[in-house]
């Protein structure tokens, strides 16, 4: 299982040049990977870019850029770039994002979410794949568009899933799954197999099991539980956040899932998702006060 931390501009207030040199850090401490959201400040996949062009070892994912707003013939682009300027160290993770904001904030319609991303990946992984598309669907189209990158490799594609539909099209169409706000309950017994199972049934190699949680090193673990649930409560009222809490414990919060503690209680927790089948861990480390950011951040260096 390789290990990396998430990182974004909107949790640190970097600039694009200090994301890259924090990245360059993370590798230099021994990190696997290096995973951004795209959240509502600068480009994951441009800021992946350039630190891939600086760095050397250190893998890097999007976690996740959402499908809505872009085509998928102007993401197969932009990610194919990422790819050759990351030497082929690149994952992109997609996703849906949420109604709130695809129908709230962008007034896009966010109907039949499922069908979008099966017409999404119908585009794309072709289009990455260097091949002609013409694909003409009911809410996505491409005709005759091709990228002309030889020598690029295309990067995998993971999909944030979480139900049923979306476990299949991720296991079926793209290369894995990437997941949030999701215990090792609901991991071991629904994630997991269900994507394993969509994989081998389409005869594709066994997927990519990227899995995002809030990490902490803390010799307080009842008070960093309190900070990260004022942190992240957010998570615990997005419908399908809340049903993969609910799957892990009748009206579970996201702290619950939250990994905090000394040591010998982290280890035990990544082990335990490592012996599930999680593939990529991507500890979202949570600032609970004492050190706990270098801390942890070390901690998760001396797993690789």
């Amino acid at each position: 299982m390789k290990i990396g931390a998430m990182t974004s501009a909107s949790r640190s207030a970097a600039t694009p040049a200090a994301l890259v040199e924090q990245i360059k850090t993370l590798e230099s401490q021994g990190l696997d990977s290096v995973w951004m959201p795209q959240t509502f400040a600068f480009d994951a996949i441009d800021v992946i870019s350039a630190a891939g062009f600086v760095t050397s070892k250190i893998n890097f994912g999007t976690a996740v850029t959402p499908t809505f707003p872009r085509h998928p013939t102007a993401l197969a682009a932009q990610a194919m770039s990422a790819a050759s300027l990351t030497g082929g160290r690149f994952v992109l993770g997609i996703g849906l994002s949420h109604r709130v904001v695809i129908e709230g904030m962008l007034n896009m319609s966010f109907d039949r979410p499922a069908r979008h991303m099966r017409e999404y990946l119908s585009i794309l992984m072709p289009a990455l794949g260097g091949e002609t598309v013409n694909f003409v669907g009911e809410q996505l189209t491409a005709r005759n568009f091709k990228i002309d990158l030889p020598g690029v490799t295309p990067p995998k594609v993971a999909v944030a899933a979480l139900g049923p539909v979306m476990l299949q099209l991720a296991g079926s169409l793209a290369d894995g799954t990437i997941t949030w706000m999701v215990g090792p309950k609901t991991m071991e017994g629904h994630i997991v197999p269900s994507i394993r199972k969509a994989a081998a049934d389409a005869g594709r190699p066994a997927p990519i099991v990227a899995a995002g949680f809030p990490i902490a090193l803390t010799s307080d673990a009842d008070a960093a539980r309190e900070k990260i649930g004022k942190a992240l409560s957010f998570y615990g009222v997005l419908p399908s956040y809340r049903a993969m809490l609910d799957r892990e414990a009748a009206g579970a919060k996201p702290e619950d899932i939250a990994i905090v503690g000394d040591e010998k209680t982290l280890r035990a927790a990544v082990g335990r998702l490592r012996d599930i089948g999680v593939t990529d861990f991507m500890g979202s480390v949570m600032n609970v006060g004492d050190d706990s950011v270098p801390r942890t951040l070390g901690f998760l260096a001396s797993l690789t």
